[in-house]
């Protein structure tokens, strides 16, 4: 009794360090991306800045594939919660199944931008664009960080690590992509406002 006592206790405070640690990195990242806002905010006054620039379709329909994703994390923490593997298991995969669909469609994206004229750097590029590309690649950076950690997670659940007793790793997962959906969201109406 007492070890397993001993044991609880140390599965809790490696679980509320683990969620501090993330909470941290969260802050940082936000951080980073108030930094990138601000700086488009000042940039916004300049002479060459694109007034009439229209965010690409495919931003619109990543906005809505993110909130899915969130969601199918959601209903697999709460299934694992449940102990329920096999609807763990097939949220898990959407969730996988919908990031990939999200950084497929944060590309496609890209190329309507650059089909409407407007580049990155060079000579084709604008302060406006050079932005927006900026922005989206430095969340999709923070996507295949959250991808590579799926496909762990997915692993681990496969190799059954997780239970309705130990949902660590899955909670520590979805923590991270409510982040990176939320940023997503912010970021998409802080750009599409804010013109």
């Amino acid at each position: 009794m007492e070890m397993t006592l001993k044991t609880n206790g140390e599965q809790e405070q490696k679980s509320k360090s683990a969620k501090l640690i993330l909470l941290f990195a969260m802050v940082s990242m936000t951080m980073m991306f108030a930094g990138l806002t601000s700086a488009f905010v000042v940039s916004k006054s300049r002479a060459d800045w694109l007034k009439d620039f229209q965010i690409p379709i495919a931003f619109f329909y990543s906005t809505a594939v993110i909130i899915a994703c969130s969601v199918a994390f959601y209903l697999a923490k709460k299934a694992i919660q449940k102990n329920n593997r096999s609807a763990t298991s097939a949220y898990l995969l959407a969730t996988l199944v919908l990031g990939i669909l999200f950084v497929a469609l944060q590309i496609t994206g890209f190329g309507q931008i650059i089909e409407s004229g407007y580049y990155p750097t060079g000579q084709g590029s604008s302060i406006t664009t050079t932005f927006l590309y900026v922005i989206a690649l430095m969340h999709l950076l923070h996507v295949a960080g959250g991808l590579i950690s799926l496909l762990i997670i997915i692993y681990n659940h496969f190799k059954q690590k997780y239970n309705n007793t130990q949902t660590l790793g899955i909670e520590l997962g979805a923590m991270y992509w409510h982040f990176l959906d939320l940023l997503w969201v912010l970021l998409f109406l802080f750009l599409y406002f804010f013109k």
